[in-house]
Formats: C-alpha cells, structure tokens, sequence
C-alpha cells in the first residue's frame, strides 16, 4: 500500500470513527430530568433531543467520509473543507453541556467531532495529492463501445463471454 493510499484510507476511518461517535453520542441520554421552558420536556432528554441537528451532522460527516474516496484532486480537497465545517459544529454544539451534564455522553460527541475536524483538516491540506478510487471505476470511450458489441452479440444470439 502507498503512503498516499494509506493517509486516504486512515483519513477516512478517523472520519468515520469520529462521526460514529458522534452519532452514538448524540443518541444517548445527555440529562434527565424535567428542564425549564414553555413546556415541560420528557424526564429523559437524549442529545438529539437538546441540540436538534445533532445527529444529523454526523450522518453528513459519515456521508463526507465516502465522498473523499469517491472523489480526488481538488474535489476530495473541497469535500475536506465541509467535513472539517461540519467536524466543528459537531465539537461546538455540544461544548456548551460537557461541562453540565452528569453524563459523559456530551463529550464522547465532541470527541467524535474532533476526529472529524482531524480527518476534514488532512484531507483540506493534502487530499489532492492521495490517488482516486482507479481507472477500473472510469468509464472510458473503450468501455462504451465493447458495451454496444456486447448488446449487439446478444442480439444475434451469440455469448459475449465465451469470447
């Protein structure tokens, strides 16, 4: 494995990983108890509950993780600039009730967002460096034809693969 291939595919676990943590965080109970406001809220107010979009943002963090494979060059360094954005607002929505919680869960969340501030910062910096998926996922104009050749071998009712 190249050295590039091995910081694209540690870059895009550390994304995952962080998001993962971030969207179990964001699922688990952060308080309980009744909160003050215009009604009153369930006894057991989970993450999601708290800072809705929350669990969102990891699903986008998750989502950016397969894009910087999918993508290269300047692309997978753009598409590394929106999951830094969204690594920090997975760190700095929930920063404000790490401290105030009785749980740990509100920090397990902006853990996961400081992996995906790390994966999104790697890949802004030197993503259009690290190789693309390969040519085998490329169509080319070779490809294109060879399909039309097959369909036109089926029509005549013989069998592409025996070629």
């Amino acid at each position: 494995m190249t050295d590039g291939r091995r910081r694209l595919t540690s870059t895009v676990l550390l994304c995952a990983v962080g998001a993962g943590l971030a969207f179990v965080g964001a699922g688990r109970t952060w308080e309980r108890g009744y909160t003050h406001g215009p009604t009153p809220a369930s006894p057991d107010q989970t993450g999601a509950d708290l800072v809705p979009g929350l669990s969102a943002l990891a699903l986008v963090a998750l989502a950016g993780a397969g894009a910087l494979l999918a993508t290269r060059g300047w692309a997978r360094r753009a598409v590394g600039a929106l999951v830094l954005l969204v690594g920090l607002a997975l760190v700095a929505l929930p920063f404000g009730r790490v401290f105030d919680a009785s749980t740990a869960w509100p920090a397990l969340t902006a853990v996961g967002g400081l992996l995906v501030v790390a994966g999104g910062l790697a890949a802004a910096l030197a993503g259009h460096r690290w190789p693309g998926m390969g040519a085998r996922y490329e169509r080319s104009p070779r490809s294109v034809g060879g399909t039309t050749d097959t369909w036109n071998a089926l029509d005549r009712g013989e069998d592409p693969t025996l070629r």
